[in-house]
C-alpha cells in the first residue's frame, strides 16, 4: 500500500470515528452544521478515491465543485461556532443577531479575498487559479477565526475543553498547514517535492481529525457564564447595532412647510 493510500485510509477511518463520537456525544444537537460538514467530508473523501481511480479525466472539475461546497459548509461552521459562543446571552439577543454575525464573517471574507491566491499561478488554467483563490480565502478566514477565538477565550469564558474552541483549533491547524503547502507548491520546478507536499498536507488533515477524535472522546466542559462586564459589553454592542438598524429602516420624517402660496 502506497503512502497516499495509507493517508487516505487513515483519513476515512478517523472520519468514521469522529462521526460515531458526534452521535454518541450528541454533538449533532448543538453543532448540526459541523455534523453535516463531517458527513460531507467522509462522503467526499470516499468519493474522491473512486473518481481518481476510474474517472481521472473529470477529477479537476469534481474537485472544484467539492471545494465550493466545502467552503460554503466551513462558512456555516464558523457562523455556528460564533453563535454557539454567545450561548450564555442568546436569550437576551434579537433573532436577527445570527444574520448580523453571518454578515460580519462574509464581510471579513470579502476583505481577505483580494489578498488571497498565489501570483505565480498565471501559467495554470483558470479553474486551478480560482480553486487556489477560494482555498486560500477560506484558509485565511479559518485561521483568523481561530486566532480571534483563542485570543479572546478568557473574555468569552471558554477553554480548550469547550467544543467551540476544539472545532476552531482543528480547522485552524489544518488551514495553516494547507496555506504553507499551497505557497510552497506555487514555486516552479519543484518536481517530486510537489507530491511530497501533497502528502504533508494530507498528514496535517489527518492530525486535525485525530485531534477532533481525541477531543470528542472526552466529555465537554460545562459552559461558563460570561463575566458581568463582558455580558454588559456584548449586550450593549448588540443593542447599538439593533438601534442603528431600526434608525436606517425608518422613513424620514416629512418637514411641515405650511401651505404653499400662489
Amino acid at each position: 500500500m502506497t503512502l497516499d493510500n495509507q493517508l487516505w485510509f487513515a483519513t476515512v477511518l478517523t472520519e468514521v470515528v469522529i462521526l460515531s463520537l458526534l452521535i454518541y456525544r450528541r454533538v449533532w444537537q448543538t453543532l448540526p452544521v459541523f455534523f453535516i460538514f463531517c458527513i460531507w467530508g467522509l462522503a467526499s473523501d470516499a468519493g474522491n478515491y473512486v473518481i481518481r481511480q476510474y474517472f481521472a479525466q473529470s477529477y479537476v472539475t469534481v474537485y472544484f465543485i467539492e471545494t465550493i461546497v466545502d467552503s460554503a459548509l466551513e462558512f456555516g461552521v464558523l457562523v455556528e461556532l460564533a453563535w454557539s459562543v454567545l450561548r450564555p446571552i442568546r436569550a437576551s439577543l434579537s433573532r436577527k443577531t445570527l444574520f448580523v454575525v453571518a454578515a460580519l464573517i462574509v464581510a471579513v471574507g470579502a476583505a481577505l479575498w483580494p489578498f488571497s491566491g498565489i501570483r505565480d499561478l498565471g501559467q495554470y488554467p483558470p479553474i486551478w487559479r480560482n480553486l487556489v483563490h477560494i482555498q486560500q480565502t477560506a484558509s485565511f478566514l479559518r485561521v483568523l477565526f481561530f486566532l480571534l477565538l483563542a485570543g479572546s477565550s478568557q473574555l468569552l469564558s471558554i477553554g480548550w475543553r469547550d467544543r467551540e474552541l476544539q472545532v476552531a483549533t482543528g480547522l485552524g491547524f489544518y488551514s495553516i498547514v494547507s496555506m504553507a503547502v499551497t505557497v510552497l507548491q506555487s514555486h516552479r520546478g519543484m518536481g517530486q517535492q510537489y507530491i511530497h507536499l501533497n502528502q504533508f498536507d494530507s498528514a496535517g488533515y489527518v492530525l486535525s481529525l485525530a485531534y477532533w477524535a481525541f477531543s470528542f472522546a472526552s466529555r465537554e466542559a460545562e459552559r461558563r457564564e460570561f463575566t458581568p462586564q463582558m455580558q454588559s459589553f456584548l449586550l450593549a454592542v448588540a443593542g447599538t447595532a439593533r438601534t442603528a438598524r431600526v434608525t436606517l429602516a425608518e422613513p424620514p420624517t416629512p418637514i411641515n412647510r405650511g401651505p404653499r402660496k400662489r
